[in-house]
């Protein structure tokens, strides 16, 4: 029985890789399909990896922001080289994950996510060694890289390990480990540096680090093309210098109050000289599609891709238009704690983390109404808080708008990845999870800069912190309010692939 079900995947196999070859090289199928092959060759035993390689970077992302203080007084760093702790890492990030993405699809998802995770594992020990401030934003760019080759690689492995109508289970499960990391970041983070000191917060990475990397070896071989396919180089080079341009300008700017940098070198300049390259970068690939470009452009042909590619954009405006002006109103206005302003916006990730799993269930079903209801929840939440906020508020008047900002963070993450990727491609998951993982930071350095700049002005005409927070949710009160709108044009029923069934192959 198990001879004959090997050489009917084996048949199914090269039917399907025939296929793909007489495809011209700009139509719908642009390399061939990839073959999932896992020593033990159990789903959740690979969704159980990624997941722990997902929640240690997400882990790491949460926990360093509540030790930057401890972390200035160890190293004596000035203000401005301990903000490089943070900016650096995110930069390094936004730059090489769609490159990361693709170079999954040409060279092996599986290789690419037990490198990203033994990178992080030794930047985080590096990081932990760090004696000066140089020494440490060095470490957290070599932490960044491993990040970025590991990320689009998790949701990459998921499309093309679970079918499109079980894969929202898995996406589900996948959210849901990313909202219990962001829980445990601000509070272990807390408790580590009280106890432990601050060096420790990067120490705790190494025993995820080494599990994530020994069960990847066993339970994720490899997952790549059956054909070695070159790297758009010009692509990795325009598309990277235009997003570090653009995600320097937008993290950096509120510090040079958007005027210059050095010389005739200014924040303004600088985002002209990204958004300029990125538009270059477009051209360049428009004329590559038939050679295996960074960015295939068959993937926007799918409305749902496209919208939820908005999706992930409105989704980070509105995380950052949430946790950025409620940390300072929890800490500069009531006088909470790091680790209790953390504690107090807890219920939120924590409620997320329960939901994602379950809505991921439905989303296999759809996921539209589900998608459009979570984004008004998460609305819903913000108008609460900003509404609960004031000077005399407590952290459990709060509670009712962080438990329902979770609930529509749980019903948009797993739908919104589910209805990005249905109809994906396998051979272009690496591809079409580097896009949407680019603009996560994307928006999340846009959010910041606009929250800010609200905040800012709110604070300079003497508005007390729960005004200023009020005034400044209004933002991603209103974008959230029209990506629920906007998903009205989402496709609801799937469209049959093409590529046929992913295959799994046991060794």
């Amino acid at each position: 029985m198990q001879a004959a079900l090997a050489g009917s995947r084996r048949a199914d196999r090269r039917a399907a890789i025939t296929k793909c070859g007489r495809r011209s090289a700009g139509a719908a199928c642009l390399s061939p399909i990839p073959v999932v092959s896992g020593r033990r060759g159990n789903q959740w035993w690979v969704l159980a990896t990624l997941s722990l390689g997902f929640f240690l970077v997400l882990l790491d992302q949460t926990i360093v922001s509540i030790a930057i203080p401890a972390i200035r007084q160890g190293l004596h760093a000035s203000l401005a080289a301990i903000g490089w702790v943070n900016n650096a890492y995110l930069i390094a990030i936004a730059a090489l994950v769609i490159t990361a993405g693709r170079l999954g699809d040409l060279r092996g998802k599986g290789k690419l996510f037990i490198t990203g995770v033994v990178l992080f594992t030794l930047a985080s020990v590096a990081c932990g060694f760090a004696q000066s401030a140089g020494e440490l934003v060095g470490a957290r760019v070599v932490q960044g890289v491993g990040a970025a080759l590991l990320i689009p690689q998790t949701m990459a492995i998921i499309m093309v390990t679970f079918p499109p109508h079980r894969r929202g289970v898995a996406l589900g499960v996948w959210a849901g480990v990313g909202g219990l990391a962001t829980v445990a970041g601000p509070t272990v983070g807390g408790l580590l540096v009280s106890s432990l000191g601050w060096r420790w917060i990067f120490f705790v990475n190494v025993p995820f680090g080494v599990a994530a990397a020994v069960l990847a070896v066993f339970a994720i071989a490899d997952v790549g093309t059956n054909e070695r396919r070159r790297l758009d180089l010009p692509g990795v080079l325009l598309a990277g210098a235009a997003l570090v341009a653009i995600s320097y300008g937008l993290l950096e700017g509120p510090d040079y109050a958007w005027g210059t940098v050095s010389s005739f070198v200014s924040i303004p300049l600088i985002l002209v000289v990204g958004v300029t390259l990125l538009a270059v970068f477009l051209v360049v690939q428009m004329s590559r599609q038939d050679r295996d470009p960074l960015l295939p452009f068959p993937l926007f042909r799918d409305r749902n891709y496209a919208l939820m590619c908005v999706g992930n954009v409105t989704l980070s405006v509105g995380l950052v238009g949430m946790a950025l002006p409620m940390t300072l109103y929890l800490q500069s206005e009531l006088g909470f704690s790091a680790v209790k302003a953390g504690l107090t916006m807890a219920p939120g990730s924590l409620v997320a983390g329960v939901v994602s799993p379950f809505a991921g269930r439905l989303a296999d079903r759809g996921g539209k109404y589900l998608l459009m209801s979570g984004f008004a929840l998460y609305a819903a939440g913000l108008g609460l808080l900003a509404i609960a906020a004031g000077r005399t508020a407590h952290w459990y008047t709060l509670m009712p708008g962080f438990v329902v900002i979770g609930l529509g963070v749980g019903c948009v993450m797993p739908p919104m990845q589910a209805i990005a990727t249905r109809n994906v491609q396998p051979a272009l998951a690496g591809a079409a999870s580097g896009v949407l993982n680019t603009l996560q930071p994307i928006g999340s350095a846009v959010g910041s800069a606009v929250i800010l700049a609200i905040l800012q002005s709110q604070l300079a005409g003497r508005a007390d912190y729960g005004g200023a927070m009020r005034t400044a949710v209004l933002v991603p009160i209103g974008v959230l309010v029209l990506t629920a709108l906007l998903s009205v044009a989402i496709r609801s029923r799937p469209s049959a692939p093409e590529h046929g069934p992913t295959l799994i192959s046991v060794k």
